[in-house]
């Protein structure tokens, strides 16, 4: 665990779409999220398949609505970058829709290259 926490930086729209998400969901984005920048696990993280070693996950979130996910890296020592945020439509199959899967890839090359031009090297 980290005595300081790590900064949080949002990659693409990811701010203002966690912002448009339900109060509820909200919250329990924060608490994982704040978790996740102490170096400690939450009960809703989960690893997303498909990046190969673990370092893209997401957070799991439920409300009357719908279910929602917030993907984000930890990719990198110095920071803990949100990637993506958005409503899961599908209530069949467990994967994530690849077009959702395509804004992932994308912001996580963004992030790789923020990364290298503002702390000096990539992951």
């Amino acid at each position: 665990m980290n005595d300081e926490p790590k900064p949080v930086i949002w990659v693409g729209t990811s701010r203002a779409d966690v912002r448009a998400l339900p109060e509820d969901v909200k919250d329990h984005v924060g608490a994982a999220l704040t978790a996740v920048q102490f170096g400690r696990d939450h009960p809703s993280l989960k690893t997303l398949s498909g990046f190969g070693g673990g370092t893209v996950r997401e957070i799991k979130a439920n409300d009357p609505s719908g279910t929602y996910r917030v993907v984000y890296t930890v990719q990198f020592a110095e920071a803990v970058y949100v990637l993506h945020a958005f409503q899961k439509k599908s209530k069949s199959g467990r994967g994530t829709p690849k077009e959702e899967m395509d804004r992932v890839h994308t912001r996580l090359a963004e992030a790789e290259l923020y990364h290298a031009e503002h702390f000096g090297r990539a992951g």
